[in-house]
């Protein structure tokens, strides 16, 4: 049991709510039951330590059953422990550690994708969590990060996605140039979601194709240089009175209605 908040082991698993400590370790923390169980049936070689308190796991038997399968090492802590290690208020009895392993460009290429979300300069964690949950939700291929888009192994990001970090494969610290050259070269059109773009509805029926949508930052959107890399650009329609969409409500829209289009081809 442990019990000391401030042992340098509990320290050391505190500190990955940090980026400095997560690009030195290359590890990430998950906190949770939900975010421990998805990891530890999607990417169980990845989870290297669980920490939970007695009652957590009395709890969610299900996530020491899998620890335990798995052959991870389950660490028992008292309440204060798992406080001082989680980025969270309420990490609800449940602290991993696990190892990042982001999927290379070439990887998400070679498996022929059809629906790729694109997020450049996505700087804020709930938004790009939001955009990995739901291109997992619509059966997107993969999700790639470029130009300073937040970590995606960020403990909000995380916590955003609900798991969906385990489902899908997510390529980070690329260049837009690079990125779009390559989804040209695979067959794919690169769509930029603008709100100075044509009028979604008239250019639905090319969704049906493979698609990569490109989303902007939060505040400025897309700048003019990675407007002009993209094939087309697309604006939502507003009918109510709201003066735009969160950036990653916008982004379900889409990769939905391209899910929709392929689907129905």
């Amino acid at each position: 049991m442990l019990e000391n908040p401030r042992s340098p082991r509990v320290r050391a698993v505190a500190k990955l709510s940090k980026r400095a400590a997560r690009q030195e370790t290359g590890l990430f923390l998950l906190e949770g039951p939900q975010a421990a169980r998805e990891a530890l049936a999607f990417a169980p070689e990845t989870v290297l330590e669980v920490y939970a308190t007695p009652a957590a796991l009395e709890k969610h038997a299900d996530v020491r059953d899998a620890a335990e399968e798995a052959g991870i090492d389950l660490q028992y802590t008292t309440e204060a422990v798992l406080d001082a290690m989680a980025d969270t208020v309420t990490p609800q009895g449940i602290v991993a550690v696990a190892r990042q392993s982001p999927t290379a460009l070439r990887d998400v290429l070679a498996a022929g994708p059809r629906l790729v979300a694109i997020c450049e300069e996505v700087r804020d964690p709930g938004n790009l969590g939001t955009i990995i949950r739901a291109a997992d939700a619509a059966g997107a291929d993969a999700v790639i990060l470029t130009g300073r888009t937040v970590d995606p192994y960020n403990p909000k990001v995380v916590r955003s996605t609900t798991g969906s970090l385990f489902h899908l494969p997510v390529a980070v610290d690329l260049e837009l140039a690079d990125v779009v050259e390559r989804m040209h070269e695979a067959g794919l059109r690169v769509v930029a979601a603008d709100v100075q773009g044509e009028d979604f509805l008239a250019s639905r029926d090319l969704l049906s194709e493979p698609t990569a949508w490109l989303f902007g930052n939060e505040a400025r959107g897309l700048e003019d240089e990675a407007l002009a890399r993209a094939d087309l650009a697309l604006r939502l329609p507003i009918y109510g009175r709201a003066e735009s969409l969160n950036l990653a409500t916008a982004a379900s829209v889409c990769l939905y209605e391209t899910a929709f289009a392929q689907r129905a081809r």
